[in-house]
């Protein structure tokens, strides 16, 4: 089986997961899905999490690993990753299938915003197979209780990517346009450097500021120059983008490291692997999303990497920002 042929399997997958965490969100109180049910190598594993746990190695394994054996990798599996069909050898799997069963874990808990089920994959190359050996990807939304609405969005590379709405009355689905902005600048748009955590934000909100000033110049009195969305959710960023509602959005948390490290203080939770691991839908619809250097993202597929990213929508919005993008970042680390 290559990596296209999983494509049918795991959007099945994807809407029983979905369906699954929508129900418990129905029956289940906040306290009860808010539970920890233990601290991963990747990220706090809560009870909601465990809804999709289950699920995730039963289809993987009956239904992906039944010719050749599968690496799948996932937050929520002790060590970060099993070999199904379980006893197999890893040296053997000719997939690599790396899972976020819950991207979004709190909002949708809180029932604030939708949460994502995201999926990556590529051929296996052992430890070293990387973002960029992804050759399918697959993210559907897992809606609000109060949400009649799913998007599922999907890609193989090369091929482009597609998308389709499903409408949870009435069991219907429609094509879904993917149409990233066309905008030139970020003027009167959505953009933003992620800081959803207690840490670095002064220090983020500072490069924030600064990429603005430089891309639209002096704040105009009763104007709004631009606006931000701090989505807690890679893959809902990454949405964003690719609907054509946000036109820029970075998340550098990473790079805050030596900031945070000169002032004594640990690096709390970045961005990982399995985070982005569908960041192949919004290159395949025309988004460009690279490392803040501009390179592609190469990532080891593994729960335990942090990673810096930045997409713009289109060249045009990345000629205006990347330059202030440079420029700020430069300013941190000659004052870290």
């Amino acid at each position: 089986m290559n990596p296209v042929d999983t494509l049918p399997v795991l959007k099945r997958l994807h809407e029983r997961i979905r369906d699954a965490v929508v129900a418990t969100c129905e029956a289940q109180t906040v306290e009860a899905m808010a539970t920890i049910a233990r601290d991963a190598e990747g990220d706090t594993i809560y009870a909601v999490d465990r809804v999709s746990e289950e699920l995730l190695i039963e289809v993987v394994e009956q239904e992906l690993a039944t010719e050749t054996p599968v690496v799948l990798v996932a937050e929520g599996i002790d060590g970060g990753q099993i070999v199904l069909p379980r006893g197999a050898d890893m040296a053997s799997a000719t997939l690599r299938i790396i899972v976020d069963p819950i991207d979004g874990t709190r909002g949708v808990m809180y029932q604030k915003r939708p949460a994502w089920i995201l999926t990556g994959v590529a051929p296996n190359r052992g430890p070293s197979t990387s973002l960029a050996d992804i050759e399918a990807a697959l993210m559907t939304e897992i809606p609000l209780v109060k949400q009649h609405q799913s998007d599922m969005l999907w890609a193989v590379r090369g091929q482009g990517a597609r998308g389709e709405r499903f409408d949870r009355i009435r069991g219907t689905r429609q094509p879904l346009p993917l149409r990233p902005s066309t905008a030139t600048t970020i003027a009167h748009g959505f953009a933003q450097v992620s800081r959803f955590f207690p840490g670095a934000r002064a220090e983020l909100a500072a490069i924030d500021d600064a990429i603005c000033r430089q891309a639209l110049g002096p704040i105009q009195p009763g104007k709004a120059q631009c606006f931000e969305d701090q989505y807690i959710c890679t893959g809902g960023q990454l949405y964003e983008v690719i609907i054509g509602h946000d036109r820029f959005v970075a998340d550098l948390r990473p790079l805050m490291e030596p900031v945070l490290a000169a002032r004594g203080v640990h690096l709390g939770i970045c961005c990982h692997p399995y985070d982005l691991c569908t960041e192949l839908i919004a290159r395949e619809a025309g988004v460009i999303v690279c490392t803040p250097d501009g390179q592609p993202l190469t990532a080891a597929l593994a729960v335990e990497p942090d990673v810096s990213w930045v997409a713009y929508a289109n060249e045009a919005i990345r000629a205006e920002i990347e330059p202030a993008l440079h420029l700020a970042l430069g300013a941190v680390s000659c004052s870290a």
